[in-house]
């Protein structure tokens, strides 16, 4: 492999991507919307080659992915633009691979498998969406097995990481970090799992790497389940913050939702808070190797130091 498109490379799990990639010699082409971005994470980077551009123009997408071997789509939008815009950059990326003879590897999520009755959830396993937004990503899955384009479509649970911005668990890390009234989304005896993004990137860059890979969907489960109080737990011997966090239900999100369009359309996902859907990663571990599986100790501890560093507050405790 000669060089990697990486859609949406200023995203969460987009930007560790990237870096996985440089961290093997991989030439990577970084594609986001906001130039200013890319530069500021990626111009000390001589592996990488920047271009901004808009995943809704079908040009831009093309001619990003010139002379690429592979193209990552990590690329995602706010769950009220679904509808209108995920089955636009869809195409845009599969019509870029077939211009450019690439092959289409996809960071997807675990939606459109549905209620799964609290079983591990394997690749063979009858999808069955019962929300707008899991038929939104089963549909999706059928236009990319259709387009004659080699790919591969990767499952992963919630993300958390450095650069997670937007992720739920991110949303109580945060909270922590600026001093604020700490929120946890969701009950905190559930356990559930919650995927360390350089661990997602490690996997989906060694799925890229095999031409096995492709042709087939893949499960990437978090390191463990846990639950909201260990996490709690794990945080309070990192900050020395023994406060009791707001915990966020259904209830309060749905009242947020009368004033705020995404929260509006988070609604319908919290079952995912209530039934987690937990992945099984046997066929990775056979096919492609050990998954990478940071702990929720030390991937929080680096979660944090992160955030702390960004907002600039005072180092954590430990």
């Amino acid at each position: 492999m000669e060089k990697v498109l990486v859609l949406g490379a200023t995203g969460g799990m987009g930007r560790e991507i990237v870096n996985e990639l440089t961290n093997k010699g991989i030439e990577v082409v970084a594609f986001a919307r906001t130039e200013g971005k890319l530069k500021r994470f990626y111009d000390s980077n001589r592996l990488v080659k920047i271009i901004s551009g808009d995943m809704l123009n079908q040009a831009d997408v093309i001619k990003a992915a010139i002379d690429t071997d592979v193209i990552i789509h990590s690329v995602n939008v706010p769950y009220e633009e679904w509808q209108e815009k995920l089955f636009i950059i869809m195409k845009h990326a599969i019509k870029a691979a077939q211009q450019n003879n690439a092959k289409l590897a996809v960071v997807d999520n675990i939606y459109a498998y549905g209620r799964n009755g609290g079983k591990k959830m394997q690749e063979n396993q009858h999808k069955q969406p019962h929300t707008k937004k899991g038929k939104i990503r089963l549909e999706l899955e059928k236009i990319i097995k259709t387009s004659n384009v080699p790919y591969l479509i990767a499952h992963f649970p919630d993300f958390y990481g450095p650069h997670a911005e937007n992720a739920v668990l991110n949303f109580y890390l945060n909270s922590v970090v600026a001093n604020k009234k700490p929120m946890f989304v969701g009950d905190p005896a559930i356990m559930r799992e919650y995927i360390y993004t350089p661990d997602g990137a490690k996997a989906m860059v060694s799925l890229a790497l095999n031409e096995s890979a492709y042709g087939q969907n893949w499960n990437i489960p978090a390191t463990d389940v846990i639950s909201g109080r260990q996490i709690f737990q794990i945080v309070n011997s990192f900050t020395n913050k023994k406060g009791k966090p707001l915990i966020v239900n259904k209830l309060m999100i749905r009242m947020i939702g009368l004033f705020d369009k995404t929260m509006r359309e988070v609604v319908e996902m919290f079952y995912l808070m209530e039934e987690p859907v937990v992945l099984d990663g046997t066929k990775y571990e056979r096919e492609i190797g050990p998954l990478p599986k940071t702990s929720y100790e030390m991937g929080i501890k680096q979660t944090l130091a992160n955030l702390t560093k960004k907002q600039g507050y005072g180092g954590t405790d430990n």
